[in-house]
């Protein structure tokens, strides 16, 4: 059942990427098993390559310019917050591209708007 924006605005930033990062990683992983024969090995190995932070962020630049404005301020939200770690596979302005990138995911998702989410999944795709 979709939130209310009240509730969302109560959700704390940080908490909006950690479910968004699980939506996404659900998206490639769906994306890649109906989409590749290869064995899940091989499935895990171009997952990974798709759900790291230097690649969210390169597939973050390819859609906001695509954002509302209530979803380009939640990625901003996201991508300012300040965080205690960074990946080790990327540098800190893409960790936190990513992040933002994640909380909008997970507000778009607990906003209950999953085909908003499938059009900008399906903007990154298409760029592959």
């Amino acid at each position: 059942m979709p939130m209310d924006d009240k509730t969302l605005k109560s959700i704390p930033t940080l908490n909006l990427a950690f479910i968004g990062d699980g939506v996404y990683d659900l998206l490639v992983r769906e994306y890649l098993v109906t989409h590749s024969s290869a064995h899940v090995g091989e499935l895990n190995k171009l997952k990974v390559d798709m759900v790291n932070c230097k690649s969210q962020a390169e597939y973050m630049k390819l859609i906001v310019d695509s954002l509302t404005e209530e979803e380009f301020d939640v990625y901003k939200r996201g991508r300012n917050t300040k965080v205690n770690s960074a990946s080790k596979h990327g540098t800190l302005s893409d960790y936190h591209t990513a992040t933002g990138m994640e909380a909008l995911f997970g507000f778009l998702y607990l906003k209950g708007r999953q085909e908003r989410i499938n059009e900008l999944f399906t903007l990154i795709i298409n760029t592959l």
